[in-house]
């Protein structure tokens, strides 16, 4: 495979809140990390993908390409049993600009199912890339029941609606160290620091 610049990794992310969970992880790792940041003119690729897989592939394979980087990208979002999965890979571009309309848009559509909870679950794939081509991939996944209306104040995205059981509180009314405990991305990005620590 092409080398990748030496000792550096992009973590290849916009979103501030995911970025802040990731580098938690991987800040101690012998690696200096770069992000999008470093890189403000680089376009963002399409996610065409049908699975979460398909789009961190998509999108680390794009940035690592452009920019001579190992890089590392992730696809999340939220599967809710009782609407057959959706939002899905979708999660980021479901209706509405606002989170607070992406709920409303799922408590209506709950709703017209004659439902007002479900089942659901958060997942994380990551995909690991140098210039040409996939190097290690990995998922993590937490399951988990919505609950409506959102609680909790801290988090990000659908954190405020999604029920940790053994926490018996959302993931937006924990504490950064209780969710990454237990979230997706924190199960995958833990899974790609061991990979890396024996690698680098």
């Amino acid at each position: 495979m092409t080398a990748a610049r030496p000792g550096r990794l992009l973590v290849a992310t916009t979103n501030g809140g995911k970025l802040r969970e990731i580098l938690a992880i991987l800040g101690d790792l012998p690696l200096t990390l770069v992000t999008l940041a470093d890189y403000p003119t680089l376009p963002e690729p399409e996610e065409t993908g049908a699975t979460f897989a398909e789009n961190a592939r998509i999108k680390a394979l794009a940035y690592a390409s452009a920019t001579g980087e190992l890089t590392v990208a992730e696809d999340s979002g939220l599967e809710i049993d009782a609407l057959n999965g959706e939002p899905g890979v979708r999660s980021a571009r479901f209706n509405g600009e606002s989170y607070a309309e992406k709920f409303a848009t799922i408590a209506r559509m709950l709703a017209e199912r004659g439902a007002d909870s479900s089942t659901a679950r958060f997942v994380c794939a990551l995909a690991l890339t140098r210039p040409d081509g996939l190097v290690w991939e990995a998922t993590g996944i937490v399951e988990g029941r919505l609950q409506l209306p959102a609680r909790g104040h801290a988090g990000f995205g659908y954190d405020p609606i999604f029920y940790y059981p053994a926490y018996g509180r959302t993931l937006a009314d924990v504490t950064e160290a209780e969710k990454a405990a237990v979230s997706h991305r924190g199960q995958a990005f833990r899974r790609l620091r061991t990979y890396m620590a024996t690698a680098v």
